[in-house]
């Protein structure tokens, strides 16, 4: 196990837009770094009702503004839906905004719904991905680029202002979820973000086949080796028999509407994916994870049904003491 100390992350326990979701998120951003907690992260969802979160680094500005240590992390943005320039110049400004304090996960996106409104083809989003990246990281570089997209118009390269505060750009992280995206996130190099609901067997397989994608392409392994896992302590044995019950009943409604890839996890025990129960199961289940994985980040999921905020608050403060 690292001996270095284990920096844990939460994604937001409340997302009911209803109006106000940049203050809930930025109130939320607050608490998490009093607590003293590592990071906050937001995922990217289109067309989702009061779920929908289109413009995580717009939403992470507002967190930016109220908090001064806490680093801001997304889990999905979604590469081959935009334009590589454009979206270099935001993250690039959310990280001289934040004084150099974002975490660009990165993401592929799965939701055929969502390819077809933005005139995306979902067969080329691999390759999208990959060109939108590459370009990304040449503007952040300082150097001439231009992008051409879907067609063949010639185009003048221009230079991107401002450059990220961090350099020579803020960590890159690859959600995955099937093999061909974690082959392309070994090929490339980079720290591979797992689904939060991917049971602890295929957890292992999927960081194996990571680590053989790495070495196969000659490129050495990431040293950030991030988790998201949903995490639950208390000592109250109701708020725990809830919280079980709560994500059960989650991971049936999420296999049942998300696709065959996701099915998997409703045969799953949530202990399969979760980390729920007492101060010391919990502290337990975090080491193990740690001693398997090598662990360097933990992002906590905190939206677990059935769990009030005063008691998703008490158990991040005791989870954030487990970051010594």
């Amino acid at each position: 196990m690292s001996a270095a100390p284990l920096a844990i992350g939460i994604t937001p326990w409340d997302l009911d837009s209803a109006g106000g979701l940049a203050e809930t998120l930025a109130d939320q951003a607050e608490a998490a770094e009093k607590l003293g907690l590592h990071s906050l992260w937001l995922p990217e969802h289109h067309f989702g009702g009061s779920g929908a979160i289109p413009s995580p680094l717009m939403l992470l500005a507002a967190a930016a503004a109220r908090t001064q240590r806490l680093r801001l992390g997304t889990t999905s943005y979604l590469l081959p839906l935009r334009h590589p320039i454009h979206a270099a110049e935001e993250v690039a400004v959310l990280d001289r905004l934040s004084g150099g304090r974002v975490i660009l996960g990165l993401g592929r996106g799965f939701r055929r719904s969502t390819f077809e409104a933005f005139g995306v083809a979902v067969k080329d989003k691999r390759d999208r991905f990959e060109a939108v990246l590459a370009a990304m990281i040449q503007a952040w570089q300082g150097e001439p680029v231009a992008w051409e997209g879907d067609d063949e118009l010639s185009r003048t390269p221009v230079q991107l202002a401002p450059l990220p505060l961090q350099k020579p750009h803020p960590p890159l992280w690859v959600a995955a979820f099937g093999p061909k995206a974690l082959a392309q996130a070994g090929r490339l190099g980079l720290p591979y973000l797992a689904s939060p609901i991917e049971p602890y067997e295929r957890l292992v397989e999927n960081h194996a086949r990571h680590r053989e994608a790495c070495d196969e392409a000659g490129r050495e392994r990431p040293r950030a080796v991030p988790l998201m896992r949903t995490v639950f302590s208390s000592r109250d044995v109701g708020a725990l028999a809830r919280a079980s019950a709560g994500l059960a009943k989650q991971a049936s409604t999420i296999a049942r509407t998300r696709g065959i890839n996701l099915q998997r996890v409703a045969g799953a025990e949530v202990d399969d994916w979760a980390i729920v129960g007492e101060p010391a199961r919990v502290a337990d289940g975090i080491a193990r994870y740690r001693e398997t994985f090598g662990m360097t980040h933990l992002v906590v999921r905190s939206q677990i049904p059935g769990v009030e905020r005063e008691e998703m608050l008490a158990s991040l403060e005791q989870v954030a003491e487990l970051q010594a």
